[in-house]
């Protein structure tokens, strides 16, 4: 009898998805099908998705309405929350407003971002003067460039809502904070997806060994501790605990009734704003 072909599967070495994917990538999920995993930061595997590589990827929320046509999104896996949102790093206190950034220039991780989509949705609410030239530039080097005075501002992700003050910055303003204010949904941030082209039956197979991955991490999570730390780039055990406290809730288990709400949300205001395409009505079913 033929061995299972393990499923090419890609996220990111942060803590909150070494900590998900654990489980299922060790071999623990009882009837789990095998994953080959490759560790690539988000807008990389963004990229990978566009192009149709690999059979399962973490990706950003934004670039769903470009690959739903091929993949289909995963209720079980990803990264939704409250209080978990992106930052606009500034390195002079300023007055917290949004026109502080009329015509400046802003550090971003990726134009496909869901963080971009979020500070996109705010800055046209709050930034009447609009903001001046994007940048875009590896997360890890965003801080240091509003820092040294390369950019007048950057937005962040991850762990640098807990180490920004580490380089002197201040936070002008949190687009979580701006989209629960308005709307009064979780934010949505990075989606688990797979190849269509698996079939329903294995999709749901996949949704449900994410799932089972994630409450054995929850029942034992010292037993991931060192992939997760092996993995987030000296980061302190401190702060990888506070990320995966963060990005690691419900909605990671599964997305509900509020969880689709918030996606679609986000992706029909951003259509509405033509930062991205319109998804058809059934395009987030599996």
């Amino acid at each position: 009898m033929s061995q299972e072909r393990a499923l090419r599967i890609a996220y990111s070495p942060c803590p909150n998805d070494t900590f998900v994917f654990h489980a299922w990538a060790h071999g623990l999920v009882p009837g789990a099908p095998p994953i080959d995993v490759t560790f690539a930061d988000i807008d990389i595997t963004n990229g990978m998705a566009e192009r149709g590589e690999f059979d399962v990827l973490k990706v950003s929320y934004a670039v769903l309405p470009y690959v739903l046509d091929e993949y289909a999104l995963l209720p079980a896996g990803g990264a939704l929350g409250r209080g978990c949102g992106p930052l606009v790093l500034t390195r002079d206190e300023g007055t917290g407003k949004g026109a502080d950034l009329s015509g400046r220039t802003v550090a971003v991780p990726s134009e496909r971002s869901t963080a971009y989509l979020l500070f996109r949705l705010w800055a046209a609410a709050e930034v009447p003067g609009g903001v001046g030239e994007i940048v875009v530039l590896p997360f890890h080097e965003i801080m240091p460039a509003v820092r040294d005075g390369r950019v007048d501002a950057g937005l962040v992700i991850h762990e640098a809502r807990f180490t920004y003050q580490d380089y002197g910055l201040h936070k002008l303003a949190d687009m979580g904070e701006h989209w629960e204010r308005t709307t009064t949904l979780p934010i949505p941030l990075g989606a688990i997806i797979a190849k269509r082209s698996l079939g329903e039956e294995r999709l749901r197979e996949l949704a449900a060994a994410a799932r089972t991955s994630v409450h054995m991490a929850w029942d034992e999570p010292e037993v991931s501790r060192d992939y997760v730390m092996e993995h987030a780039q000296e980061m302190d055990p401190k702060v990888a605990d506070q990320h995966i406290g963060l990005y690691v809730n419900e909605f990671t288990s599964a997305l509900g009734e509020e969880g689709y709400a918030a996606i679609r949300g986000l992706l029909t205001r951003a259509a509405a704003e033509g930062l991205v395409p319109p998804l058809g009505p059934h395009a987030l079913d599996l």
